[in-house]
């Protein structure tokens, strides 16, 4: 189950569904079951967390923290969650000339696949994240979207 906290009902929360589950689908179709919370959020909470959980005195656009837990009830797996600054994303889409729309759906990528161990952290790892995230972007119909830095 995916838990979307979109209390200002910044966009349609299925687009960011449909995301997570072409991310799992691709990656690890055994994890389509596990449960994500994505929190849409602003650059405030997500300074606040970068310094605290990263030791980075500045805001980000989307942050991850795995949990990779299971419920001992249900035997849910739960990866983690998903915050994003939606001021942050829509700087990014207008500067990168696409949707606001589109950018929260590659962070939402973007985010599901640290949930997944991908990281970027070498060039080795970069290069196999970015390509994760374009295959599933291009199932997304969102082949255009570069993704940035």
């Amino acid at each position: 189950m995916i838990t979307i906290d979109n209390q200002q009902n910044f966009l349609d929360s299925q687009l960011l569904e449909r995301a997570v589950l072409y991310t799992l689908e691709l990656i690890d179709p055994q994890k389509i079951d596990a449960d994500i919370t994505i929190v849409l959020t602003d650059d405030k909470q997500l300074h606040e967390l970068n310094k605290e959980f990263l030791d980075v005195d500045s805001p980000t656009d989307v942050l991850s923290f795995p949990a990779s837990e299971t419920d001992p009830e249900t035997g849910t797996v739960y990866l983690g969650d998903i915050l994003i600054s939606i001021p942050r994303a829509a700087q990014q889409a207008e500067s990168a000339g696409h949707s606001l729309e589109a950018e929260v759906q590659l962070l939402t990528v973007h985010g599901t696949l640290h949930l997944l161990g991908f990281d970027h952290a070498s060039e080795e790892e970069k290069n196999l994240m970015w390509s994760k995230q374009a295959e599933v972007l291009q199932r997304l119909g969102l082949s255009r979207i570069k993704i940035q830095e």
